[in-house]
């Protein structure tokens, strides 16, 4: 899957543990020759190693972080033979931290836009037991957030949150597509990761497994660093929100016959497949009533009830389907 670039008995050069627990930090990055320098130069001395997957990069970011090893022995390069995606650089890393015994394992990209010195945060959820996954919400800190973050990257921010919140159970998370997150070395080794989703949008997959894992997910606030002159995210609004719709849908599904048949029965998902059928199907019943009331055939009042108790059912069935799974992910 990967070949490293250096050898692997590489000594700490300056890792300090934290609070007991050793600490890792994964680096997933492509064509960050320009970022990476600055991205590795601000790593504090919490973190115990530091893992840069480069996900066959076509630019000279490998040397770059070759040299920098030099300095630093903290740094290992792990490079991709071929592009498989952000998503699989970071589970390449999560694999490695774990085999490697790293209680802990953070996670930022390679394009210096989350501050580091703000990693305790993250932490300290963890090694209190108040949590297993620690991820970012840029949103808690708003007044800095709407001042530069772009208007429609918060709109497609806001559109892919809350299908998120469907599909993961994990309805109190917000700006789920932040990347700067944590996670234990339990939450890594009983996940299977070989079936996550391995491309952009995988923030949100992750959320879904390790919810129908019982995984508990908690967002920190975080500010984040945004440099002129340099498009840092490959997010873009609306039509990032579109492309990985579909990818929440099977995960949605997934996350049911994982969660509550394979693992454990739970009603609500009769409540959430009724609904799916019930609601959809009056939905369409109901155009196919109007077209026939403007066509002049007229329409009868038992077919309108029909339609209206299709409408009114299915959207209760997901109410309280939807009310069922918040209860159970609590």
């Amino acid at each position: 899957m990967y070949s490293s670039g250096m050898p692997e008995t590489i000594s700490s050069g300056g890792g300090l543990m934290y609070r007991g627990k050793k600490i890792s930090l994964v680096i997933p990055a492509y064509n960050e020759s320009k970022l990476i320098q600055p991205t590795l130069q601000h790593v504090p001395s919490t973190i115990d190693r530091i893992y840069v997957v480069d996900d066959a990069s076509k630019d000279q970011m490998a040397q770059i972080v070759l040299e920098l090893n030099k300095k630093d022995k903290r740094i290992v390069l792990i490079r991709h033979e071929k592009n498989e995606g952000p998503g699989q650089a970071i589970i390449t890393g999560y694999l490695r931290s774990s085999g490697d015994g790293y209680d802990i394992t953070v996670v930022v990209g390679g394009d210096y836009q989350m501050p580091l010195e703000e990693v305790n945060r993250f932490l300290d959820p963890l090694i209190d037991g108040k949590a297993d996954y620690t991820k970012g919400n840029r949103f808690l800190l708003w007044d800095i957030t709407r001042e530069k973050m772009p208007k429609i990257r918060i709109l497609g921010n806001i559109i892919i949150t809350a299908l998120t919140k469907i599909a993961s159970g994990c309805y109190k998370v917000m700006d789920v597509v932040d990347g700067y997150t944590a996670i234990t070395k339990e939450a890594i080794d009983r996940i299977d990761w070989s079936r996550a989703w391995k491309r952009y949008g995988y923030p949100m997959d992750f959320i879904i497994r390790l919810n129908a894992y019982g995984f508990r997910v908690k967002d920190v606030s975080r500010r984040a660093i945004y440099l002129k002159g340099e498009r840092q995210s490959q997010i873009k609004g609306l039509r990032y929100a579109l492309r990985v719709s579909p990818m929440l849908i099977r995960g949605f599904f997934w996350r049911m016959l994982f969660k509550y048949i394979y693992l454990d029965f739970h009603p609500l998902v009769f409540f959430f497949f009724s609904g799916l059928i019930l609601l959809p199907l009056g939905i369409l019943f109901g155009i196919f009533l109007i077209y026939q009331e403007y066509s002049g055939v007229g329409v009868s009042g038992p077919r309108a009830i029909v339609c209206a108790l299709c409408i009114i059912t299915g959207l209760q069935f997901l109410l309280f389907g939807m009310w069922f799974d918040m209860e159970a992910s609590k």
